[in-house]
């Protein structure tokens, strides 16, 4: 087997975080999975160590809307872990009415977009220190045909689910390319991926976990081939050195044009700096 890494998925207790989490242990990997529910999460982590066999599977618990919970993760996995070999940001959701998160952010953009933010930048000096390393954002086609308002990111006026979900699915995108950017020469690799049409319960009573998909398109991929390109972008000689770009079924796909502007990915990143409270104190973020 090839050597054994630290792996590190969000929204890993359902859906394709659940399945990714679990065939990373079952090919011998670490993998550290985060979930929002203590009662959950010990249940998942439990079938997923009898099913692979693998006893070096941990779950920590936190609400990636909180920028309390993701600065208390990012301790509980430095207290644990001094290296981190992939991060697989893919906790989300959408809300079908307009959320507060505990920072006072709407909720679809606290979570799919400040969330992958906040906790990258909290633990990228132990992806640098352990490169070659690799973060994955999950996106989604949904990212297309949208724009990111700078007068409205919360869609405090006008809110609308769909739209607010696509938006943070296109600032997936645009921080993936500029992280790319920003990390160059470094050893990290930072990569997006769409899962495709994923027959899962995502949306329904909000839960967190995987990629949503309108009821009426709902697809009959299994969380399991959804999954699949999350392991291979995690794992793949393949794809090593490979950067800033964004994959389906394995291979590579052109984002929507606007997704590549470089004046809004900086522009969203010095917000996204300023509604997180981060500072770019590691020399890569510079």
């Amino acid at each position: 087997m090839n050597e054994k890494k630290i792996c590190l998925i969000t929204g890993a207790t359902s859906g394709i975080g659940f399945a990714a989490a679990r065939e990373l242990a079952q090919r011998g990997h670490i993998v550290l999975g985060v979930g929002r529910s203590t009662e959950k999460n010990a249940r998942v982590e439990k079938q997923i160590k009898n099913e692979s066999r693998n006893a070096e599977v941990e779950y920590f618990l936190a609400d990636l809307s909180s920028q309390e919970d993701i600065r208390d993760l990012s301790k509980a996995i430095r207290s644990r872990y001094s290296s981190l070999d992939v991060l697989i940001n893919n906790a989300g959701a959408i809300y079908a009415d307009w959320q507060e998160s505990p920072d006072g952010i709407e909720k679809t953009f606290a979570l799919n977009h400040l969330g992958y933010f906040m906790l990258t930048l909290l633990l990228l000096d132990l992806m640098w220190d352990s490169a070659p390393s690799r973060i994955i954002n999950v996106s989604s086609g949904a990212h297309s045909g949208v724009r990111l308002d700078f007068n409205d990111l919360e869609m405090k006026k006008n809110y609308d689910s769909w739209t607010a979900y696509s938006r943070s699915k296109l600032a997936n995108i645009y921080f993936t390319y500029e992280l790319s950017r920003r990390l160059s020469g470094s050893g990290v690799t930072v990569n997006a991926m769409s899962p495709g049409m994923v027959a899962t319960d995502f949306g329904k009573n909000n839960p967190v976990g995987s990629v949503f998909v309108p009821a009426e398109s709902r697809g009959s991929k299994t969380p399991e081939v959804g999954a699949d390109t999350l392991v291979y972008l995690a794992l793949s000689p393949e794809v090593e050195g490979v950067s800033g770009r964004y994959f389906q079924n394995r291979d590579l796909v052109e984002t929507s044009p606007i997704s590549h502007d470089k004046e809004t990915a900086q522009k969203l990143w010095q917000v996204s700096l300023d509604m997180t409270g981060q500072e770019q104190t590691h020399e890569s973020t510079v």
